[in-house]
């Protein structure tokens, strides 16, 4: 009689081979979609796709959603009348900083199973102006250095779509954003801005991928007091990677890695989005 302790290995599938992970698939096929019939704006335009931790909250009863599902689940967009908040605790702010600055200093030891993580602290000032053509509704942002006051990039943010990731086992959600990034050259601002966010922000990185952990003290006008609230983001790092990957998605012309590339890119950028919610602890406003 066999031994049942002796297992033996075992294939992946009848086929040898793995299934297609549909929910990354969908994320895959959601962002690839919204890069390749982005607006054209000009070859400078730069397409940002980016993931923040957060709680998905009923418009009505602003409480976070409740579906009738056991694990994470992507949402159909405009089918839930919800919002998605990204404002978390101090505390919640501080778990994380804890958190990725032992992962920076343990990423550092010959032993670490992975690449190390590099860390920057920069403080920026955003100032938002309206745009000169009253038909355009995207507000200026002009981001300086804090101490400095040196500009170090103008620009308007188009809205290209959003993913929604529900998650009843976290105490927290996702959401996948992807925007253009519009440069926009010999801005004078005209007067005073009508909003302000300083921007106190710890920055780690990890191959292509930043995830950014950020206070943000925002201001509307003079006599308004300032609002402090606490975000974090991840972040695809190099947008021309980005793009090349996405343009041989599926070419059959294109060397096997490339035409795979996107889609280990976004697997990846997934895979880090799932592990900063799941170390999420409670502190969720």
């Amino acid at each position: 009689m066999n031994n049942p302790a002796n297992l033996p290995p075992l294939s992946v599938s009848i086929l040898g081979v793995e299934p297609l992970d549909e929910f990354i698939g969908e994320i895959a096929d959601f962002v690839h979609h919204m890069i390749m019939s982005r607006p054209n704006v000009g070859p400078d335009a730069r397409v940002e796709v980016e993931a923040k931790v957060g709680v998905l909250k009923d418009k009505v009863s602003s409480t976070r959603l409740m579906l009738p599902v056991l694990v994470e689940t992507i949402l159909a967009p405009k089918d839930f009348d919800l919002r998605f908040e990204t404002n978390m605790s101090a505390a919640q702010h501080r778990h994380y900083n804890t958190l990725l600055n032992q992962l920076q200093q343990q990423s550092r030891e010959p032993t670490h199973p992975s690449s190390p993580l590099g860390y920057k602290h920069v403080k920026l000032v955003d100032s938002f102006y309206a745009s000169d053509n009253p038909r355009d509704r995207e507000k200026i942002r002009v981001t300086r250095d804090e101490k400095t006051g040196t500009v170090l990039e103008v620009m308007t943010k188009i809205r290209l779509g959003d993913l929604n990731i529900y998650c009843p086992k976290r105490t927290a959600d996702w959401r996948v954003s992807v925007n253009l990034e519009v440069p926009v050259p010999a801005f004078h601002p005209p007067g005073s801005p009508t909003l302000t966010r300083k921007k106190d922000r710890m920055c780690y990185s990890h191959e292509e991928f930043n995830i950014d952990l950020t206070q943000v003290t925002t201001t509307t006008s003079p006599s308004s007091p300032p609002e402090v609230t606490h975000e974090l983001e991840l972040e695809i790092a190099r947008p021309p990677l980005l793009l090349f990957t996405a343009s041989k998605r599926g070419d059959m012309n294109a060397p096997e890695h490339e035409r795979n590339a996107f889609d280990e890119l976004i697997r990846s950028f997934v895979n880090n989005a799932r592990i900063l919610v799941k170390n999420a602890s409670d502190g969720w406003h």
